[in-house]
């Protein structure tokens, strides 16, 4: 998949940052895909649908923007903004389903799993001795110092949220909620309460005629695909690597 380079509208530094763990990264040239630009650009769809984020084609003097890649291994993404260039890479073809993708835009965005909240032992028991060796660290809990979940409930069906047996070594739940009645995670889009932390968590930027104005951005979204479409489903465009730095 080729590169695809957007900035994001409505873009503050909101939340905590972190060093992620370090991966190996494995570079493969992987031919682009006009169904998996696409799909790309229905996860912005979504976005645009729901909230007050809106992604735009990259612009000379932006001095912060997202490069969508598919050339190392693995789902990933830096959680909130990085000064300059950064990298969210979707390995193809598994990394390019809309769920997925929705799920690395939200840490782009600022957001880290769900089950990291610093609340999730109410909600959640975590398995440490069925998790897989060296990935124990997916199943941080972070600070309220760190972290906030903007006055909204603990969220079992998130985007954001693993499923009960994420990395699981031996079959076994990894993950169990503490409602019997509850199932964890999906990856079909933003939950409900995902569109309210966010819009939330970008309130000061996102005003009411910014958020629901069909007649501003009814045809934002076309726009977009008419330029990715004749800029880079017709031709070869060099990109700059960005930053390496990764979120599991």
């Amino acid at each position: 998949m080729q590169a695809l380079t957007c900035a994001i509208h409505a873009q503050r530094e909101r939340s905590s940052q972190f060093q992620p763990h370090a991966r190996s990264l494995q570079q493969r040239h992987v031919q682009p895909y006009q169904t998996q630009m696409m799909t790309i650009l229905e996860a912005f769809k979504e976005y645009h649908d729901k909230t007050c984020i809106r992604f735009r084609p990259y612009e000379k003097g932006d001095t912060n923007w997202i490069i969508i890649k598919g050339n190392y291994t693995g789902c990933w993404s830096s959680v909130g903004r990085r000064q300059g260039g950064q990298v969210l890479n979707l390995n193809t073809p598994r990394c390019v389903s809309h769920g997925i993708i929705v799920h690395e835009l939200l840490h782009a965005l600022g957001f880290y799993h769900q089950q990291s909240s610093t609340e999730r032992d109410e909600y959640v028991k975590i398995n440490w001795e069925n998790i897989l060796d060296g990935h124990a660290h997916n199943f941080n809990k972070y600070a309220r110092t760190h972290i906030t979940n903007f006055g909204i409930e603990y969220d079992y069906l998130s985007v954001m949220h693993y499923s009960s047996k994420a990395f699981t070594k031996n079959g076994k739940p990894t993950i169990e909620p503490l409602d019997p009645y509850a199932s964890l995670g999906q990856r079909r889009g933003l939950s409900k309460k995902d569109i309210s932390k966010l819009n939330e968590m970008y309130q000061d930027d996102c005003n009411v005629d910014y958020l629901f104005s069909f007649d501003r951005f009814g045809s934002y979204l076309d726009e977009i695909l008419e330029y990715f479409q004749n800029s880079l489903f017709s031709r070869n465009r060099p990109y700059d690597e960005g930053t390496k730095n990764v979120k599991n």
